[in-house]
């Protein structure tokens, strides 16, 4: 079922940087890959998240994602748990495993000040990562999975986007043309992570484990991840 005008400005709110639950304060490893020389460049940024984008997206979060969708319909706190701890489990640094944690608290009390059925019920197991409250939050304002998991990802480009104009630094146009290229890339990767096997989830992004543990001892930073 499309969604309807209603629901697309609750999903606008929920994937807004206005959000409070703190999301523009990381940069998932962004920022030591800046400091490596990894990314110094438009170019250098885009390669750097096309790549995250087909993987740690395409074959993780999403799939994931539409998978804590339907067990929310369904009103499955079990399998929402199981979902939940498989994303954080496979998050490799202590940067990203707190993130989840910290971004999932932030936004399970603010669905619940904003009058969110079952999230004062449901907290522990909505409480491992930041997609299931994002997905409660979808199904309760009946934004369709498909429109769900294209603003989750959508948000990610965003914040990292934004992360890069700071770090590289870019200009605010440059950043606009790398959202707008990269855009192009959002609905394939929904559409495909739709189709992903149980089996099959998972990512391989060693650049992305090795930038965000060594981010943990990085001497000045600006971001928390």
């Amino acid at each position: 079922m499309p969604t309807d005008p209603l629901a697309h400005l609750r999903l606008l709110q929920l994937v807004s940087p206005a959000l409070p639950i703190g999301g523009f304060t990381y940069s998932q490893g962004l920022e030591w890959a800046v400091e490596a020389g990894w990314v110094c460049d438009v170019e250098s940024l885009d390669d750097w998240l096309e790549g995250l984008i087909d993987d740690n997206l395409g074959g993780l979060e999403l799939p994931l994602l539409y998978r804590l969708y339907r067990a929310c319909e369904q009103d499955d706190p079990v399998a929402i748990g199981r979902w939940g701890r498989m994303l954080y489990a496979s998050r490799e640094t202590r940067e990203l495993r707190a993130e989840e944690c910290n971004r999932a608290r932030a936004l399970i009390t603010l669905l619940q000040n904003l009058g969110v059925a079952q999230i004062d019920a449901w907290r522990d197991v909505l409480a491992h990562c930041q997609a299931a409250p994002f997905a409660m939050a979808a199904v309760h304002w009946s934004i369709a999975s498909e429109d769900c998991a294209l603003g989750y990802a959508w948000s990610w480009l965003e914040n990292q986007v934004a992360a890069a104009v700071k770090l590289v630094p870019l200009g605010q146009t440059d950043g606009q043309r790398v959202l707008l290229a990269l855009a192009e890339r959002l609905p394939i990767v929904v559409a495909k992570a739709s189709l992903v096997d149980d089996d099959d989830i998972g990512a391989a992004a060693p650049a992305l484990a090795i930038a965000s543990a060594r981010h943990e001892t990085q001497y000045t930073r600006l971001f928390r991840s």
